[in-house]
Parts: C-alpha cells; structure tokens; sequence
C-alpha cells in the first residue's frame, strides 16, 4: 500500500513538473513590418513572422535569451521587445540584441 502511495505521489509531481517546464511562447516585435510571411530560425526555435510580429510556439531552453534575439535581429531586423510575457529582455538586453540587426 505504502509502495502504490509513493508511486502515485511521484506520478502527480512528475506532471506537475512537466506542466511547469512547458515554455510560454517567445515574441518578437519588430521596430519595422517584414516583406512577408517568413520563419527565421533564431536561439534554437522556429519563429513565425507575419508583419511586425514573430512568435516562437515551441521555444528551446536559449530561444528568449539575448543570443537567440541576435539571432532573429540578424535576419528579420531592429526589435522593440523580445521574449515570453513573463520575462522580457530590458532595454539593456535588446540594446545588445539590436547592435545584430540587419541594416
């Protein structure tokens, strides 16, 4: 009885765990519209792009660090805010992420 109790209590945390370890989806806005449809591939993560938006549904652990906003400023240009709504990169952060933007 005591061995099915643990059992079950580890089940419960495991998908307690695995809920939390779900990534919110990283934003971009872009400070200019795109040309188009596009899906840049920046910090790991495929983004989709449509005007002056792109979103990255299925973010990896490096997609909303200041590298992986590089990655997407080098292909899609200037970004005015970068990252899950919980955790935006500060105006520091997207300072450094923009000195990539293509010009």
């Amino acid at each position: 009885m005591k061995l099915r109790l643990t059992a079950a209590l580890a089940a419960i945390a495991a998908g307690a765990l695995a809920t939390s370890a779900m990534a919110e989806p990283v934003v971009a806005k872009l400070a200019a519209p795109g040309p188009g449809a596009a899906k840049p591939v920046a910090g790991g993560a495929v983004f989709e792009c449509l005007g002056d938006v792109c979103a990255a549904r299925t973010p990896s652990a490096d997609t909303a660090s200041v590298r992986g906003c590089k990655e997407l400023a080098r292909q899609m240009g200037a970004v005015n805010s970068f990252g899950p709504a919980s955790r935006q990169l500060s105006p520091e952060q997207l300072g450094a992420c923009n000195e990539s933007a293509k010009k």
